[in-house]
């Protein structure tokens, strides 16, 4: 039974784990903690499995030495990651149709504002 119990509990830790970081990693571009969430998947699987610690440092090194980088480059290429996270925003709202709820909210009547999922 002991077993069992502890297959399980491995089990639920890895579905648990693995769910929090893939929501971290969709949510990675958009402003607010998609990192952090990330960060939180991967240390829920390392306490159960050995990989998730290594992917864990693995991460957190890339993470820092991107940053540092950012940091180091002059403002222009600061401006155009800032400019391509918030085109990845625009492009994933139009997705999602919140432009095309905004659109039906207001009654602006304009088709290009829903998204081509939903029409």
């Amino acid at each position: 039974m002991d077993k069992v119990r502890v297959q399980t509990k491995k089990i639920l830790i890895g579905i648990v784990g693995a769910t929090v970081a893939l929501i971290g990693i969709v949510l990675v571009p958009y402003p607010g903690p998609g990192w952090l969430i990330v960060f939180a998947g991967l240390a829920i699987l390392a306490t159960e499995f050995s990989f998730a610690a290594r992917w864990l440092g693995t991460a957190r090194g890339y993470y820092d030495r991107w940053g540092n980088w950012l940091k180091q480059q002059n403002v222009i290429v600061q401006t155009a990651v800032l400019a391509t996270t918030g085109i990845v925003v625009v492009i994933t709202v139009w997705l999602v149709n919140g432009f095309g709820i905004i659109n039906s909210v207001f009654g602006l009547d304009q088709s290009w504002l829903v998204s081509p999922l939903f029409r």
